[in-house]
């Protein structure tokens, strides 16, 4: 079995790629769109989805990869601006049996804090729509304000 399979154009990051479907946006421009994961595993928890169809990691062209991952570092840089976690999570799943349950490449930052509980992936429960567009607010506003330092 691959794990490069045929790419679904109906995928629920595909449509809030196209805008048929909602997000709580954190940043976007021309290669990636950031959001808050609807099922976060800690506060503050951001998806980086590209915006090229690809499954996963593997079946997805060098160009869009290098493009993703400094968008990932950007986002990243903003998250801990914003919640100064002790730690960040930056995961990728390929394939369902790894973890993976949207088949769009996407990843995971999750801020991680000494002593607090943390959700498994897939795991937890949705999260209050307002306390999610307040968090993406501060990171959008520390990557704004990142963007203005450097």
């Amino acid at each position: 079995m691959s794990l490069r399979g045929d790419y679904d154009p109906d995928n629920i990051f595909a449509k809030i790629l196209r805008g048929e479907a909602p997000c709580c946006k954190v940043y976007e421009d021309a290669h990636v769109l950031a959001c808050m994961d609807l099922f976060p595993q800690a506060p503050g928890h951001v998806l980086v989805i590209p915006k090229q169809a690809g499954r996963n990691l593997l079946d997805t062209d060098d160009a869009v990869l290098a493009k993703a991952i400094t968008r990932v570092k950007k986002v990243a840089l903003g998250v801990e601006k914003a919640f100064s976690p002790d730690g960040l999570i930056l995961t990728q799943f390929n394939g369902a049996p790894a973890g993976q349950s949207v088949f769009h490449l996407h990843f995971h930052i999750i801020p991680r804090f000494e002593g607090q509980p943390f959700d498994r992936h897939g795991r937890g429960k949705p999260a209050d729509k307002q306390v999610l567009h307040a968090q993406a607010e501060r990171i959008a506003a520390a990557i704004r304000e990142e963007e203005k330092e450097g």
